[in-house]
């Protein structure tokens, strides 16, 4: 997917157009609220650290993965949260200042922690041990289509603040419209690497998925979080940056196998992450009165 040109155009601008909607709805206040609530982003960051990759080796022994997938899926686990997962939280009412927040330190954090990670699972799935040097670049990419949008939305909201408020619902429509696209977009461009790789690691990829939301949302309400903050931590850590573990398992690492199980779970977040979102919104629905 990595390498599918329509994609590589057409998904950082739809992102770009998307984050800056968010911006549209966020102040400075909001992120100094952030600073206030520690709670919640210790709990994401130790879900994220602390849980997932282990989750990731057990998926990956219980489905008896070949060594290169295995490594994938770890690496995968190991990588931050994607900018889908701002998308995504936004459109199931989350906390996207608090979402934004946990990208920049999950993303900062990821430079010490994927490195660790990585080198564990060469040295438990293939036997060799290699010094896996940190993502700098990618981490600094991720950044930047994160903050320069957001930052225009914000500060369109800043100076028209009536112009913000009327263009919020139609943003939000687009981003909704803008997430359907992608996921055609993705399985179209891709479906033979789906069906030949699917069968393989795609139970283990969605199980995983699967995993990382419901341990995200179901570990901040065990916090007694809000629910928009719970929205926004499963999204954060149930949505990783499958382009970031590519890049990792190709251009790092020089395998190229490695990346199929990130590749496989960066077309199927498409869909859970939509389906949890729609869920989401049904529970929030049924609990009004």
């Amino acid at each position: 997917m990595a390498d599918n040109p329509l994609l590589v155009l057409f998904l950082p601008l739809a992102l770009a157009v998307v984050m800056a909607g968010l911006g549209l709805h966020l102040t400075l206040a909001d992120f100094r609220r952030v600073l206030a609530m520690p709670r919640a982003v210790a709990v994401a960051l130790v879900v994220q650290v602390v849980v997932l990759p282990p989750v990731a080796f057990g998926l990956a022994l219980g489905f008896g993965l070949p060594g290169e997938l295995a490594l994938g899926l770890v690496l995968l686990a190991a990588s931050p949260g994607g900018v889908t997962a701002n998308l995504f939280s936004h459109l199931a009412r989350g906390d996207v200042a608090l979402n934004i927040s946990l990208t920049a330190i999950n993303s900062l954090l990821a430079l010490l922690t994927l490195p660790a990670w990585t080198a564990l699972a060469l040295s438990s799935f293939l036997g060799t041990e290699a010094s896996v040097p940190p993502p700098t670049g990618k981490v600094v990419e991720v950044a930047l289509l994160v903050v320069g949008p957001v930052a225009l939305g914000m500060a369109l909201r800043a100076w028209r603040p009536a112009l913000a408020a009327a263009a919020e619902k139609p943003v939000r429509h687009l981003s909704s419209l803008l997430l359907g696209v992608l996921i055609i977009m993705a399985f179209a461009s891709e479906w033979e690497m789906v069906r030949a790789y699917a069968p393989v690691v795609g139970a283990a990829c969605v199980l995983f998925n699967l995993a990382s939301l419901l341990s995200g949302y179901f570990a901040a309400h065990a916090a007694r979080l809000a629910e928009p903050q719970a929205i926004a931590i499963a999204f954060e850590i149930g949505i990783h940056n499958g382009t970031l573990a590519i890049f990792i398992a190709i251009e790092v690492l020089g395998r190229a196998q490695a990346s199929i199980a990130p590749a496989v779970y960066a077309l199927s977040m498409y869909l859970t992450g939509a389906l949890f979102a729609a869920w989401l919104v049904h529970r929030r629905k049924e609990r009004r009165p």
